[in-house]
C-alpha cells in the first residue's frame, strides 16, 4: 500500500515573478530564464553535408542557486518540415559568488560534460573542463558554447572538438523566448 503523495510543492519556474523567488546568486544568469524556441544550422568536417534544425531550450529554477537546463532539437528539411529527432541534453548551471559558471550536461548518446565559464552581462561563455564517454559514445574531447541574450533573442554558438578534429564551429542557433 502506498500513501497518497501530494503534487510537487516546489515547482520550477521559467518566468520571473511566478513561482519561487530566484536565489540571489542567480542574478547574473537570469536573462537565460525561460522557454526558448528557434532554428539553427550545423556543420562539421566529418559530416557529409550541413544540416538545419529547430530547437527548444528551457532554463528554470526552484529557488535554489542553480538553473535547470534542457534542450531538444530535431532536423528539418529545406521547406522546414520535421525529418527526425536530433540532439538532446539536460543538466544544471551553477553560479558562484564571482559570477563564474559551473555547468554539468548529460546527453543520451553517452556523453557527460562538465564546463566552467563566466557570465558577463548578456553573454555566457562556457568551455569543457572534462568530457566523460560511455564505451559506445562518439569521441568528443571538448566543446565551447557562447550564449548571447539581446532584445528578446538568444543566440547560441557551439564549437566542438570530436573524432580526431580540433575545436571548431559546429552549431549556431537563433531562439526567441516564449511564455
Amino acid at each position: 500500500m502506498f500513501e497518497p503523495v501530494q503534487e510537487n510543492p516546489y515547482p520550477d519556474s521559467h518566468v520571473l515573478g511566478e513561482g519561487p523567488d530566484p536565489h540571489p546568486l542567480l542574478a547574473p544568469v537570469l536573462p537565460l530564464l525561460g522557454r526558448w524556441y528557434g532554428r539553427g544550422r550545423g556543420e562539421y568536417p566529418t559530416l557529409e553535408k550541413d544540416f538545419r534544425y529547430e530547437q527548444e531550450v528551457a532554463f528554470s529554477h526552484d529557488g535554489r542557486p542553480f538553473l535547470r537546463y534542457e534542450a531538444r532539437a530535431w532536423l528539418i528539411d529545406e521547406a522546414g518540415a520535421p525529418v527526425r529527432p536530433a540532439g538532446r541534453e539536460a543538466g544544471w548551471w551553477r553560479v558562484t559568488p564571482d559570477a563564474s559558471l559551473e555547468v554539468v550536461l548529460a546527453h543520451p548518446t553517452g556523453i557527460v560534460e562538465t564546463y566552467v565559464g563566466r557570465a558577463s552581462g548578456a553573454q555566457f561563455v562556457i568551455e569543457t573542463q572534462d568530457v566523460s564517454l560511455t564505451p559506445l559514445a562518439k569521441e568528443v574531447t571538448g566543446t565551447r558554447r557562447r550564449y548571447t541574450v539581446e532584445d528578446g533573442e538568444m543566440t547560441v554558438v557551439h564549437d566542438m572538438a570530436a573524432v580526431g578534429r580540433p575545436l571548431q564551429h559546429h552549431l549556431t542557433t537563433h531562439l526567441r523566448r516564449r511564455p
